[in-house]
């Protein structure tokens, strides 16, 4: 327990870092979108997505995953101190789906077979704010 707050501190950190991944590449899906027959600038734009993804996104989600499991190995007992957690981890493997979905249109925009507009970006890109302000609420909160 004498490194409960430090693993703790790299969670947050690495959890931030996952959120700020998945804040900014639905913004390039819509750059992407609303520029697809300009092959100059979707040449840097998938450049951008999918060293993005695999980078920054794929290590940080990584660093959160293996962090929070400690997190929850050296505090076990956590689970008994209400549903908050029990809701903050299905957030989380929702945004784990959020993630994975990204890498696939990232392929599909790579191998032109993306057909979703801009607008539908714009939406996607408002889940993962969803998603934080719940997660924070529930974390430090704990309403039930």
């Amino acid at each position: 327990m004498e490194y409960y707050l430090y693993i703790k501190a790299f969670h947050i950190i690495a959890f931030t870092t996952w959120m700020a991944m998945l804040f900014y590449l639905p913004r390039l899906f819509v750059y992407h979108a609303e520029h697809k027959n300009n092959t100059g600038f979707v040449e840097v734009v998938q450049i951008q997505e999918k060293k993005l993804y695999l980078y920054i996104g794929l290590p940080a989600v990584i660093a959160t995953i293996l962090s929070g499991v400690v997190l929850i190995w050296l505090n076990n007992g956590i689970f008994s101190s209400g549903g908050w957690l029990h809701a903050k981890l299905t957030i989380v493997f929702l945004l784990l789906i959020y993630h994975y979905y990204c890498g696939i249109i990232i392929r599909s925009f790579q191998n032109n077979t993306c057909n979703k507009s801009s607008s539908f970006f714009r939406i996607m890109n408002e889940l993962p704010t969803i998603a934080l302000v719940l997660i924070v609420v529930l974390a430090i909160a704990k309403p039930f």
